[in-house]
């Protein structure tokens, strides 16, 4: 959907030369819109276009809060040094400080962020495939995180045939085995893979060999799961990829990021990575979540 939008919009390069910003020349989506005889496809475009521009706004207030902050960090600069550098007040940079979005909103890209749920064979007696419920909640959960920073959500659905995750930024909750696109965002994890081994999944750290397993698949089970999560750039684009062990794993992953992305981004900045998480659950209740392995940047 925004697709083109975005690819015409990345290619805009613009330059701070003194106080002036200089945007190359390029074809302007803006008056396309203003200039389609179609007025259906007039407002169509119009609200794909509005979509993408709120979601850069929001970028860029979010670059410039950080701007702020390596200025202040980096430079030694006071914040009444930087307001008069930015031509802002420093009320204004106290404002910026306080209301722009944080720096980890970029851990899931610029946006808009597409979610997908996996169809699951044998969810129920019937014989077409259905989203499980701790899938669905994962989903609902994961967009609800996203739209706390301000990242417009789209959502769609996996089918147990889909092979590669959508253009664009996209959050894609399935594991190996129920659709090839799971598989394929594993092959390019350098530090994480999933396997089943003699009817049992695991969490396998590829440089030592050592696996992780369910707490609920155990001798003695625990109301407890594991889950692999990566973050990777693809085609200029963020991918984060969510596989729980068993379902409820990927809702304990959502938990997870929603309780320690901050930290997470501090540490790892805008690398690739892979972590594995460990929730704790009563039904569908995540009652507690942590860092099991990692996080692995490559």
């Amino acid at each position: 959907m925004y697709r083109g939008i975005n690819a015409r919009y990345d290619s805009c390069e613009a330059a701070v030369k003194g106080s002036k910003l200089c945007c190359v020349a390029v074809p302007d989506d803006f008056d396309d819109v203003r200039r389609d005889p179609d007025p259906v496809r007039r407002g169509r475009r119009a609200t794909e276009l509005l979509a993408v521009y709120q979601q850069r706004a929001a970028e860029l207030a979010r670059l410039r809060r950080v701007a702020v902050e390596d200025a202040h960090r980096e430079l030694g600069l006071s914040y009444t040094q930087i307001a008069a550098a930015m031509g802002l007040t420093k009320g204004r940079v106290s404002q910026i400080r306080g209301t722009a979005p944080p720096p980890e909103r970029a851990f899931f890209g610029t946006g808009p962020v597409s979610v997908g749920v996996p169809l699951r064979h044998g969810v129920t007696d019937r014989q077409r495939p259905l989203v499980a419920a701790e899938d669905m909640r994962a989903g609902e959960e994961a967009a609800r995180l996203l739209e706390g920073y301000t990242l417009a959500v789209t959502r769609y659905q996996i089918d147990p045939q889909t092979a590669a995750a959508p253009p664009g930024d996209a959050v894609v909750i399935c594991g190996p085995k129920t659709a090839p696109v799971g598989a394929a965002l594993l092959a390019r994890d350098k530090a994480l893979d999933m396997r089943e081994e003699h009817g049992r999944w695991w969490i396998i750290q590829r440089a030592t060999g050592q696996r992780l397993g369910s707490p609920s698949d155990e001798v003695d089970p625990a109301a407890a799961d594991l889950a692999y999560l990566g973050r990777h750039q693809l085609d200029g684009h963020i991918t984060v990829h969510i596989a729980g062990i068993h379902a409820i794993g990927s809702l304990g992953a959502v938990h997870y990021l929603a309780g320690h992305l901050a930290e997470l981004f501090a540490g790892a900045g805008d690398a690739s990575l892979s972590l594995v998480t460990r929730a704790s659950y009563d039904g569908l209740e995540i009652t507690g979540s942590s860092l099991a392995a990692g996080p692995f940047t490559w």
